[in-house]
């Protein structure tokens, strides 16, 4: 996916070092963290050529003592200090939008998308750092209006998280979103010139995501929690069960009317071992063939054995995606 950087906020904190520690860390692979609830959760994974992406750390620390506690003594104990990092953000840190592009140069675009999401976000574009993704167009469709989407958060919490890699000396490169790791991992799973679309429930939502030769086209949010289904028994859970096959379904027609270009062949539904019977629903309320999500078969966890895990692979699925990124 093309990606303009609209606002110079997350600067690379090794641009100083020389070209070998460069080389050096490159080969270390990619760090994530993300800051949950109680915890901070940490994944290390490394490319290799030819070869699945092997998962070489995987932490889950409580926060108690501290975040700049935590993430110090894990950069201590890891070397992770020596790593190209990424910080993903919660749901409620950041805000994300399809728009239409405008139609002005490059050098233009940060301005007149501030101007045109100004009434969309309940905080001052001012005081937002900017980040926007363009969903590729439809090769011989003229007059097809650019889309993309805009990722926002506020200039402090970016601020914020900066100081508090650089005081933990772990070197931050970039602030991705869940729908960005997701699609990471989507892409693992995607068959050649076929698109794919990923249901993933979690602490804080549903998520529908859509993706084809690994871009993002489309993200669509389902308002049921995995709490409210684990909570939810006998009527009140297929209800909850219609709901989602009915949101799923019609994300899957609105995909298809606009971009009747992609096959979509099939749905994917992430690990969710606490809530027994949705996979069946599913493949009886859907269109389309749905098949459940196994990170093995895209993933080298041999260091981590935990990971076979469905519950495992439930928990850290968003933080192995962000380390996916190259």
């Amino acid at each position: 996916m093309k990606r303009i950087q609209i606002r110079e906020t997350v600067k690379t904190l090794v641009a100083s070092l020389g070209q070998k520690f460069l080389k050096h860390k490159l080969q270390e692979g990619r760090m994530a963290v993300s800051f949950e609830r109680e915890s901070l959760s940490v994944a290390h994974i490394c490319h290799r050529p030819g070869q699945k992406p092997e998962v070489l750390m995987l932490r889950s620390e409580q926060r108690g003592a501290g975040d700049l506690f935590v993430l110090r003594g894990l950069a201590r104990s890891h070397g992770l200090g020596q790593c190209h990092s990424t910080l993903l953000l919660k749901p409620d840190e950041y805000h994300l939008l399809q728009i239409e592009l405008p139609a002005v140069p490059p050098e233009e675009m940060k301005e007149a998308i501030r101007w045109k999401i100004k009434d969309m976000i309940d905080l001052p574009v001012e005081s937002l750092t900017l980040d926007l993704a363009e969903i590729p167009g439809i090769a011989g469709r003229a007059g097809r209006v650019r889309q993309g989407l805009v990722a926002a958060a506020s200039d402090a919490l970016v601020a914020e998280r900066m100081g508090l890699f650089d005081s933990a000396g772990v070197a931050l490169e970039v602030i991705d979103i869940p729908e960005m790791a997701i699609r990471n991992i989507a892409a693992l799973f995607e068959e050649p010139d076929r698109g794919l679309a990923v249901l993933v429930i979690d602490e804080e939502r549903s998520l529908m995501i859509f993706t084809f030769r690994g871009e993002l086209y489309a993200v669509r949010q389902i308002e049921i929690a995995r709490g409210k289904l684990e909570e939810s028994e006998g009527e009140w859970r297929q209800q909850m069960f219609d709901r989602i096959g009915l949101e799923t379904q019609r994300s899957l027609d609105n995909f298809e009317r606009l971009h009747s270009h992609i096959s979509v062949t099939r749905v994917m539904l992430s690990p969710l071992p606490t809530v027994p019977g949705l996979m069946e629903h599913l493949r009886e309320y859907l269109s389309l063939p749905v098949s459940e999500m196994n990170l093995a078969e895209v993933l080298d966890f041999s260091l981590i054995p935990e990971l076979s895990q469905p519950g495992r692979q439930a928990q850290y699925l968003q933080v192995l995606g962000a380390a996916l990124r190259e």
